[in-house]
């Protein structure tokens, strides 16, 4: 891997595990409520995003489609609204395994035949999950864990509805842009319950324009140089960075719960992925 895009692809990393990270230092140390932090996530991604590519054609349009902002929407609301409770590690494993087990699904239901490799990889998966959320002393919370599998599937299905853009960075543009009103409606029906400080404020922006905005454009620009199982599998070091980062700056507990969950989710994605790579070498 050149050293640009192996550069630009940890850059990209960091910025997806720093979503999960500003989203739970947001709602745990600030008084920003979750969904007024999904619209100023939303809202401050659209304005990056239109920067950015404005930047790179002053002529470009934006692309992207309505039930694509829906599934953005879905996902950054459900995600936010998980964070409540969650620690960040556990909610970027439960994340990351639900993006890719719910694409992996789809992709059966299309006609793919799974072999025995990639079947036992998708059944260890699963456990790994079951195995997190089963009852116990060091298990997450229902609600927020239920939650976070909800945002994993929106973004599986956003990640499907944009397979077949031209161009990804106009696409990303328009369904940041067109899910703004539906935050706004979010924000507006709960406005009640709002609140906010600048810290809660700084981070939401943070999250849109730098860690959603700028780090999907870096993740566009190296996936253009990687094979389709280097940016699948090089995504499985995303719940591992954002647990080791949780520990570090929020305190979170590194439980063997999550230590054995997190081997059997991604060690299982990893099988699928190997079966996928023999199968096309």
């Amino acid at each position: 891997m050149p050293p640009r895009t192996l550069l630009l692809t940890a850059a990209a990393m960091l910025a997806f595990a720093g979503n999960s990270l500003l989203c739970r230092l947001a709602l745990k140390t600030t008084g920003i409520d979750p969904a007024t932090f999904t619209s100023l996530r939303l809202f401050s991604g659209a304005l990056m995003l239109a920067l950015l590519l404005r930047l790179r054609h002053r002529s470009a349009a934006m692309a992207g489609s309505w039930p694509g902002a829906a599934a953005l929407f879905a996902y950054a609301a459900a995600f936010s609204f998980a964070y409540v409770n969650l620690d960040a590690g556990v909610g970027a494993l439960l994340l990351f395994g639900a993006v890719q087990i719910s694409m992996l699904l789809w992709g059966w239901r299309q006609g793919e035949r799974p072999g025995s490799m990639s079947l036992a990889g998708l059944l260890l998966a699963f456990a790994g999950l079951l195995a997190l959320l089963l009852p116990g002393a060091s298990a997450p919370p229902l609600a927020g864990s239920l939650l976070m599998l909800i945002a994993g599937i929106a973004w599986g299905a956003y990640s499907l509805l944009g397979r077949t853009a031209n161009d990804a960075l106009a696409a990303t543009t328009g369904n940041f842009v067109r899910s703004m009103p539906m935050a706004a409606l979010l924000s507006l029906v709960l406005l009640h319950s709002a609140s906010w400080d600048p810290s809660g404020v700084l981070y939401a922006l943070a999250s849109g324009a730098l860690a959603s905005g700028l780090g999907y454009a870096i993740w566009y620009k190296a996936i253009a140089n990687l094979r389709a199982i280097q940016a699948a599998t090089v995504q499985l070091s995303v719940p591992i960075i954002t647990a080791l980062a949780g520990a570090l700056l929020l305190g979170e507990a590194l439980s063997l719960r999550l230590g054995l969950s997190s081997l059997a989710v991604l060690g299982g994605i990893a099988l699928v992925l190997c079966a996928r790579r023999r199968a096309t070498a």
